[in-house]
């Protein structure tokens, strides 16, 4: 167990090779209840939001998601959210636990400087969210639920009982499976962990803890706030330029991500692979001669590709796949070669009913 973001999370339960695995194969149980939630309500909502956030949000449909990025006047990340159309004018954005409190004192002050008809609740203490991810999940909540998860597409949701409890059930994820994540009032998370515990048992579930949520989000190229992007990283520079909406006029930070945009990226965030024995951990140095000149911002050996790989922030013209980077690893300089994203791809037969919400 260790502390994150105010909370004690476990680590691991039976070991980050056998849950990563498991996810993999069958099927893998979270509890993120850590994860915070803010709620934004009002006639207003909608064009606040398409304010504060990279993606284009009037493409949502009430029970729709999508993955987003609260924007400074820079184009850097406050944070990476997934963002819920509850109803018309009702919103519903999950963000990081270590980010609870100043993103909603970011998105309430800059709502209040607009003004309008809208309502920005820290409604973090009204949630608790277990998440089955794996290409079993479907099977493992299909029988506890009369929420039809097979009509269900990728960032989507709806509203139903799961396991007698009232939940709102979202097809979103972030281990590069299929998979759902289950909203409960936070006094009944235990019964809801309890009830998929014991239905995933046959097609061999496994509890999961932080260290597998990294590997597989890493293997899948997921971001993560803190390491790929931060208030000193843009959107594009993060790799994220398919979460923005172009077409969908003005937003905070919009001018620089143009400005970027036309003028080109001096640094992004690239995917690598070890071609030397080693494993490329956060914070190691990318050199050029005696410089460093780039960072490695995410790095493990995956349990189920059992290989070295990593993401990191390098100059432009080290960003092309097939560039060879040269990695320091505790002093042993090491190379690593640029390829494409991400290192693992969702096999056919579990392929998802729809790609997420992305800007055009």
């Amino acid at each position: 167990m260790v502390d994150f973001g105010g909370w004690d999370m476990p680590v691991q339960y039976s070991g980050i090779i056998e849950e990563h695995n498991a996810v993999r194969n069958a099927a893998g149980l979270f509890d993120v209840s850590h994860m915070g939630e803010i709620e934004l309500a009002g006639a207003d909502a909608l064009a606040t939001l398409q304010w504060l956030t990279s993606n284009d949000v009037s493409k949502l449909k009430v029970g729709q998601a999508q993955y987003s990025a609260l924007t400074t006047p820079a184009a850097t990340c406050v944070d990476d959210v997934i963002l819920y159309r509850m109803g018309e004018d009702h919103f519903l954005l999950v963000v990081n636990a270590s980010n609870i409190v100043k993103d909603y004192r970011w998105i309430a002050d800059r709502a209040g400087e607009r003004g309008g008809d809208v309502a920005v609740v820290n409604a973090s203490s009204r949630y608790g969210l277990i998440a089955v991810q794996g290409p079993a999940a479907i099977e493992v909540l299909r029988p506890l639920t009369a929420v039809d998860l097979d009509s269900l597409k990728y960032y989507w949701f709806a509203t139903g009982e799961v396991a007698g409890l009232r939940t709102t059930v979202a097809r979103t994820g972030y281990t590069g499976e299929d998979g759902f994540e289950v909203f409960v009032p936070p006094g009944q998370a235990d019964r809801l962990w309890d009830a998929l515990l014991s239905a995933g048992r046959e097609v061999g579930l496994k509890p999961c803890g932080l260290g597998a949520r990294d590997t597989l989000r890493l293997e899948a190229c997921m971001r993560l706030y803190g390491n790929e992007m931060d208030e000193t990283v843009s959107v594009l520079e993060a790799g994220l330029g398919r979460f923005i909406g172009w077409n969908k006029g003005a937003f905070l930070g919009r001018e620089a991500l143009e400005a970027q945009r036309d003028s080109g990226l001096r640094r992004r965030i690239v995917a690598f692979e070890m071609i030397e024995r080693g494993i490329a951990r956060h914070g190691c140095s990318v050199v050029k001669g005696e410089d460093a000149v780039g960072v490695v911002t995410s790095g493990t050996q995956t349990p189920f590709l059992k290989k070295a790989v990593g993401l990191a922030m390098v100059p432009i013209e080290m960003s092309e796949p097939g560039t060879t980077l040269v990695i320091d690893i505790r002093g042993r300089l090491t190379q690593a070669r640029v390829v494409p994203e991400p290192f693992y791809v969702r096999p056919r037969k579990t392929a998802l009913p729809l790609s997420p919400v992305r800007s055009v």
